[in-house]
């Protein structure tokens, strides 16, 4: 079997991103993903004549210029995050919610305009690689100059080899012949894995009553469950929606049980119409084996996130690690995995330049 000069492990943001950079340089490339859908940690729920609900990543500032260009490049558009002059804020549950007024936003965020899967789409669209899906790599084994790329259906042969799986995922889901240095695979196994412990919950309506006077769709609580919601209508603001973060928690009990515990909450700050959604959506991510994989223990926000120890070349200058964790500059984010594709694309090119 004829050999990939590349393949990417991981077909979310970083690893579509790292193909699209090999490409623009005449190197192609296989993408394998272990879900049956692109985007990793990028999940746009859709549902015709509904708000576009997103369950993963989902806000940016200008601060993210690698984002910005990249989307610029792709001409997709961005829309400001409705915030509006006011806030609910629940400091204890011994007191009513507050509606205190917000300052000015001098730094504002954003959002992908029709939805942050837009820019999944535009970067699969301009791709010539060949994108695997629902293929887990399992095993990566090298001999001599090749890598073998294990899945449970195939065995994909390389010359290099990107993953960017999430550090942690990756040294606990796959082995590795020849092993990978103990301090790399310790300090994988307590890098912590954006987003793996959110719980995202969003609910659609028919029309956008907390923008009334007096009301408001941004809220903080202390309380819970939910402990922050925003404005989730679409660009155009003709299609309504909440979305917001729940408490970790509450991973332990069922969707039904999340679903009632969040609108009993909302009905506190709007009242009856809280209950009049069109439809519910929740993404917990710890529920995701191609996310999250237990701590063994404590592990604090960002932990190892841009460890210089990723940023190293291994099996001889053919594996690389990229993904969003592994950036030395807003790892974890959006700006974070594309700054990382830049980073493994330009390895990547190197050493093929002197093989």
């Amino acid at each position: 079997m004829e050999s990939s000069k590349v393949v990417i492990i991981g077909a979310g943001l970083s690893g579509l991103c790292t193909a699209y950079l090999l490409e623009k340089k005449g190197i192609s490339s296989t993408v394998i993903e272990a879900r049956n859908r692109l985007g990793g940690r990028i999940c746009t729920y859709r549902k015709e004549g509904r708000a576009p609900i997103e369950m993963g990543a989902t806000w940016f500032g200008k601060k993210h210029q690698h984002l910005i260009k990249l989307l610029n490049e792709l001409d997709i558009g961005t829309t400001e995050q409705y915030m509006g002059d006011q806030a609910y804020y629940e400091p204890i549950s011994t007191s009513p919610p507050q509606l205190v007024s917000l300052p000015k936003n001098e730094d504002p965020t954003y959002r992908i305009e029709h939805g942050t899967d837009q820019l999944i789409e535009r970067l699969a669209e301009r791709l010539n690689s060949n994108i695997i899906v629902g293929q887990p790599v399992i095993s990566l084994n090298k001999k001599d100059d090749l890598i073998k790329i294990k899945t449970p259906e195939k065995e994909y042969p390389a010359d290099i080899v990107i993953t960017t799986l999430p550090p942690k995922l990756l040294v606990e889901t796959v082995s590795f012949e020849p092993s990978l240095p103990q301090s790399l695979v310790e300090t994988a196994r307590k890098t912590q894995t954006w987003m793996a412990e959110s719980i995202k919950v969003g609910l659609t309506y028919e029309r956008a009553f907390w923008k009334a006077p007096n009301c408001s769709g941004t809220i903080t609580s202390n309380v819970g469950p939910v402990n922050e919601m925003y404005d989730h209508s679409n660009a155009d603001n003709s299609l309504f929606a909440l979305k917001g973060f729940m408490n970790d928690a509450y991973h332990v009990v069922t969707r039904q049980e999340r679903e009632q515990l969040v609108v009993k909450q909302l009905k506190k700050f709007f009242g009856e119409k809280a209950g009049n959604y069109s439809s519910y959506h929740e993404k917990v991510w710890r529920h995701e084996s191609f996310t999250y994989s237990p701590y063994e223990d404590f592990i604090i926000p960002h932990q190892h996130n841009g460890h210089p120890i990723f940023d190293q070349s291994y099996w001889n200058q053919r594996l690389f690690i990229g993904g969003s964790e592994t950036a030395s500059a807003f790892p974890g984010y959006m700006d974070g995995a594309i700054e990382s594709a830049k980073n493994a694309a330009g390895k990547a090119i190197t050493s093929l330049s002197t093989q």
